[in-house]
């Protein structure tokens, strides 16, 4: 598909790229110990020519209902090293976000608002990570900051977990109690291992700093899937091929996590 035919086909499904934003001067975040970039703005202005070439980002937001006792939308779903860079976490943000992620139709149930950072490289895409308390993509900010709570995706290794190798598992993070705990109780029932990731303080997800943690209550909840546990919820584990191979495990996780959001 050309560039020009995707780009209308994604604007008529309401798939917007972000637009181009200004840099702000003066003094940046330092990088994480691993990240080359201090932040997503510089990553936007060091590789601006690579855009939609080795990294995208994208999001969908919906209409505000200003009746009731919720004027903005209730939830944001995030996958801030989508793509290439956590592999997964891409599929997996736009299903809980209430779509099919093979094409992106709305399947049923609630719709939530989402937006995704992407690596698109064949390899290296690892380079692109952007450490989640340096997220400062204004449209991811606005999202967040206008949600009660928000569901943020991640990829570790089971190293990285302090698991057993090749542990499929997901550690449940963030500064929202409330969801955390019924995020878990959902896990158990659908026969998904789960860890509170407190109990991994690199993966806790508790800096206020954190995207997940910038909504207008100032908590969200971070979802840290190991390897195995990605790996078991595609027949194909490729970028081309993932959003149209999903399991029946992706399909339990999925569900487990949006029926939380909806207790």
């Amino acid at each position: 598909m050309d560039r020009l035919h995707r780009r209308t086909l994604l604007a008529a499904l309401g798939v917007i790229a972000a637009p181009p934003i200004a840099v702000a001067t003066g003094a940046r975040p330092a990088p994480a110990a691993d990240d080359l970039y201090s932040s997503n703005t510089d990553l936007y202005r060091k590789l601006a020519a690579l855009e939609h070439i080795d990294w995208t980002r994208r999001y969908r937001r919906h209409a505000a209902a200003h009746t009731g006792t919720t004027p903005f939308p209730a939830t944001t779903i995030l996958a801030v090293h989508g793509g290439g860079i956590e592999p997964g976490t891409s599929e997996l943000a736009i299903a809980i976000a209430g779509y099919h992620p093979s094409d992106e139709t709305p399947g049923n149930g609630p719709l939530h608002d989402h937006w995704l950072f992407e690596g698109l490289r064949p390899s290296g895409n690892a380079e692109l990570h952007v450490t989640s308390t340096h997220c400062d993509d204004p449209v991811a900010l606005s999202l967040t900051g206008g949600a009660r709570r928000t569901v943020s995706l991640h990829g570790c290794t089971a190293t990285q977990a302090g698991l057993e190798p090749d542990a499929a598992a997901v550690l449940v993070g963030g500064l929202d109690q409330d969801l955390k705990a019924t995020l878990r109780q959902r896990f158990d029932i659908a026969g998904i291992r789960n860890i509170d990731a407190s109990t991994v303080p690199a993966l806790a997800g508790t800096d206020p700093d954190n995207i997940a943690n910038r909504t207008y209550t100032r908590a969200g909840t971070q979802l840290e899937l190991t390897t195995k546990l990605r790996d078991l919820m595609f027949g194909e584990n490729t970028r081309a091929r993932r959003k149209h191979t999903t399991t029946t495990i992706f399909d339990a996780f999925v569900t487990a996590t949006r029926l939380a959001l909806t207790d």
